[in-house]
């Protein structure tokens, strides 16, 4: 059986376009969604994906109607192979039931990996150059040297409360503990 899964991303896009390439591509039911493609919880998708058994064909008007990436869309493809469920993307014409299409989809797969790899040096790369000039990654202390010395000042005395002092510097108590040194 052949099943439709059609999503737009805002309520104000139509689904009319997507409906009517999937009705002609003969598909007997199609799940339709209103939801961003980064948005994980997508019911719709889940339904279809569900719903289908070994012969069946998921069809999709375009690729990024089911995957978030690229990397999210071999997964499914590969999770739907596994089931014995095909996959056609009606745009870019891809049957992965067809020896064509699997090969585009694992070109696809080698060019997602290698974009991964590059995007995980240049990543390396950078970081590597920032510790050569002084730079160090993470995230902005919330106290600078000056505020912890004012902040031992004050909890030294023992007459204001740790959460006034953590009030007055806009940071939690538990950042006071860490920083300062001292248990709750």
């Amino acid at each position: 059986m052949r099943i439709g899964y059609a999503r737009v991303s805002t309520d104000d896009q139509t689904l009319d376009l997507q409906r009517d390439a999937l009705k002609k591509a003969k598909c007997r039911e199609i799940y339709e969604e209103h939801a961003s493609g980064k948005n994980t919880a997508r019911p719709q998708l889940e339904a279809c994906l569900k719903s289908l058994r070994d012969g069946d064909t998921l069809i999709v008007w375009r690729l990024d109607r089911l995957g978030r990436s690229l990397g999210d869309l071999i997964r499914l493809t590969h999770d739907l192979k596994v089931r014995g469920v095909g996959f056609a993307s009606l745009t870019e014409q891809i049957d992965t039931r067809s020896p064509s299409g699997q090969l585009i989809f694992h070109v696809f797969g080698a060019l997602a990996e290698f974009e991964r790899n590059l995007i995980r040096e240049r990543t390396l790369a950078g970081l590597k150059a920032a510790r050569a000039r002084g730079r160090k990654g993470g995230r902005p202390r919330k106290l600078s040297g000056k505020d912890l010395k004012t902040v031992r000042a004050m909890l030294k005395s023992g007459e204001i409360p740790v959460s006034t002092v953590a009030a007055q510097f806009r940071v939690s108590r538990s950042t006071l503990y860490r920083n300062v040194g001292i248990s709750p």
